[in-house]
């Protein structure tokens, strides 16, 4: 198992009561593929530099992933699907 780092940008149409099951969701979708989270750190409501699907701002999340190097297409491809999440970005991490 490899060590990630996923950072997301939400759309703000998400509130922040939201956020929670929205961080659960996350979750859920990284254990179905097979990998787990460590750690979540919300950043919380940033204005973007340019305009995302006509938001200006968004909920930026990061995430600590662990899971087999194979898997991470899967996950992307279910990261683009849904309509909640205006961009991501999975790293591996260093560790």
């Amino acid at each position: 198992m490899s060590s990630y780092e996923l950072v997301l940008i939400i759309s703000p149409e998400v509130i922040d009561e939201e956020m929670s099951d929205f961080i659960t969701k996350l979750s859920e979708l990284v254990n179905k593929v097979g990998g787990s989270v460590d750690e979540v750190n919300q950043w919380g409501r940033r204005k973007l530099a340019y305009p995302i699907k006509r938001s200006m701002e968004g909920n930026y999340v990061l995430a600590k992933v662990k899971m087999k190097p194979a898997l991470t297409k899967e996950l992307e491809a279910s990261l683009r699907l849904s309509g909640k999440i205006l961009r991501h970005l999975l790293i591996r991490s260093a560790d």
